[in-house]
């Protein structure tokens, strides 16, 4: 991003998934190699009417007290949930919690939402059929908007700086994340919140996707999600948040804050193609990675890890991996590769976010994270897969990649600070 003056810092992460409730426990399981896919259990879905009965359900959540009060929980859908426990723990690990020295008029927070509160839509809708208007819920426009999850995060942390919310379908947290890290750039804002939430396992979604055939039909839950192997048929989805604090890289150093990584680049393309289904040839991916590495001001050989969009869908992961070699040339054979969607599904809106964490744990830790059930590689899948077991290797640039519906695409570049 070599177009702006500032440098932007990760200095606070916050997670929730189908593998925890927490940055440590998602974390750490990740890295264990364990799959947090299962049959759906406590979403608001009627499961034995559906067709697909798995998905990255995370379980047994409750939001903390501190976060919001028991008796405002129903007024908001579950992904508002998600993010604002998520946004609470990056709060409370960048240190700013407790150490502000910030005006709040320059901190604020963007966050990515793919679909919105549609749990809550069909909850209501059923009520107004059944029982009439008047047993809509007063808070149902409010707890099912997008910006409300940025909206609630600036008003418990007492944040006034900017605030808004970006639906790009599966690439909205990971533009989100270079919104936010333009606004500290330009010296607009010195810290935003930012990232991605979703919960979208209902009727209509689950229904939706597995009428277009985009789910897995694998019965067995902890195998269904299996990107670049030649036995995948579709994605899992999934649920959570992923949030980061980007902040004012000197500024953080100042004030002592850990720093995770860097974010240096970022780049955006248009497939231009179908509504759904990538460019096979991985065109527009393709670009979305150059100008990335043009945002950098990196050579491609600097790449060593990327987090792929990876879904595990037929035609997405062939193309994306075709992308990554018209890119990189042959410089991909060098660069490990995995899919985190293996182990907690495909988080839709929220993506972009978790992932970004997940590239700047394995930058600041040193481990990279696996691709599970990857036991046989697909002809038109082959890289330098991070195949089943994390690996120990350190690399000092990292790649996200999120690509959504409608052809939208989003690369994001970290650098780790030595």
């Amino acid at each position: 991003m070599n177009v702006a003056t500032n440098r932007v810092a990760i200095t606070g992460m916050g997670a929730v998934s189908a593998l925890g409730h927490s940055l440590n426990e998602t974390w750490k399981n990740i890295i264990e190699g364990k799959s947090g896919i299962s049959f759906i259990e406590n979403s608001p879905c009627e499961i034995d009417k559906m067709p697909i009965k798995i998905a990255g359900e995370v379980k047994n959540f409750t939001l903390p007290q501190e976060c919001l009060p028991e008796k405002e929980w129903s007024r908001y859908d579950r992904f508002i949930h998600y993010a604002i426990k998520a946004g609470h723990e990056a709060f409370v690990n960048s240190g700013l919690k407790d150490n502000c020295p910030y005006q709040a008029e320059k901190m604020g927070s963007i966050l990515g939402v793919g679909m919105g509160g549609l749990p809550m839509m069909e909850s209501n809708y059923r009520n107004f059929i059944e029982k009439g208007a008047r047993r809509v819920s007063p808070f149902f426009v409010p707890g099912i908007i997008p910006n409300m999850a940025p909206g609630l995060l600036t008003l418990q942390l007492g944040l006034k700086g900017i605030n808004y919310s970006i639906s790009s379908a599966c690439a909205s947290g990971a533009h989100a994340i270079s919104n936010a890290a333009y606004e500290i750039m330009s010296g607009r804002q010195d810290v935003v919140i930012s990232g991605g939430a979703e919960s979208v396992l209902s009727n209509l979604t689950i229904s939706g996707f597995s009428n277009m055939k985009a789910l897995s039909k694998n019965d067995q839950p902890q195998k269904a999600s299996r990107p670049f192997d030649k036995d995948r048929n579709g994605f899992v989805i999934g649920e959570g948040a992923g949030i980061v604090i980007l902040e004012n890289l000197e500024k953080a150093k100042a004030r002592g804050a850990t720093i995770y990584a860097e974010v240096i680049g970022h780049g955006t393309s248009s497939d231009a193609h179908h509504i759904t289904a990538p460019h096979p040839d991985g065109e527009g991916a393709a670009r979305c990675m150059e100008n990335a590495l043009d945002s950098a001001g990196i050579g491609p050989e600097k790449i060593g890890y990327i987090n792929a969009h990876g879904t595990s869908t037929p035609l997405g992961d062939a193309a994306e991996v075709k992308a990554i070699k018209r890119t990189f040339g042959s410089h991909a054979e060098n660069i490990y590769v995995s899919s985190t969607k293996s182990m907690i599904g495909h988080l839709l809106g929220a993506a972009g976010g978790i992932e970004t964490i997940f590239c700047a744990m394995a930058l600041h830790e040193g481990i990279l994270p696996p691709t599970i059930n990857l036991d046989h590689v697909d002809s038109d899948c082959e890289l330098k897969h991070v195949a089943n077991t994390a690996q120990k290797v350190q690399v000092d640039y990292a790649l996200n990649n999120s690509f959504g519906f409608g052809g939208t695409n989003s690369s994001l570049i970290l650098k780790r600070l030595s």
